[in-house]
């Protein structure tokens, strides 16, 4: 059963997951990730330029072969998740939630400080709640 730590009330959750991103590749972490439709184009493009001389290797899934999601760390979900050789971290900015996946240790959630953020989330919580998932929450973004 996966931890779930929320992030509420981050001002800027792009540039934060991309951040949160870099710590988790430099660690050696693989990670999936999720982001509302209107936000693809913007999250990849933040991923080459949010910093000059760091690169956050990802791919989309969709785009990608199984050999490639094999050697890429960070994985852009915009289909359901691959079962085989999935990671073990999920990033969830502001989608609607989707069923873990067996070998799921840790979800993150990253609301943005919005109202409209707050509703989504509530009930993203209340649903992680009602599956018996261990919940942590981080104001301001803090981590």
């Amino acid at each position: 059963m996966p931890q779930v730590e929320f992030h509420t009330g981050v001002a800027e959750p792009l540039a934060f997951a991309c951040r949160l991103l870099r710590k988790a590749y430099r660690q050696g972490a693989r990670v999936a990730v999720t982001v509302t439709p209107d936000q693809w184009g913007d999250f990849d493009r933040l991923l080459w330029t949010f910093e000059e001389r760091d690169f956050v290797p990802h791919v989309r899934v969709s785009r990608a072969a199984p050999a490639v999601l094999a050697r890429t760390p960070i994985w852009l979900l915009d289909e359901r998740c691959p079962e085989q050789g999935a990671p073990t971290v999920l990033v969830n900015i502001g989608a609607e939630s989707s069923e873990p996946w067996p070998g799921l240790d840790r979800i993150i959630e990253v609301v943005g400080d919005h109202p409209d953020d707050a509703v989504p989330a509530r009930g993203r919580w209340r649903a992680y709640e009602s599956r018996g998932y261990p919940l942590v929450h981080h104001k301001g973004g803090a981590g």
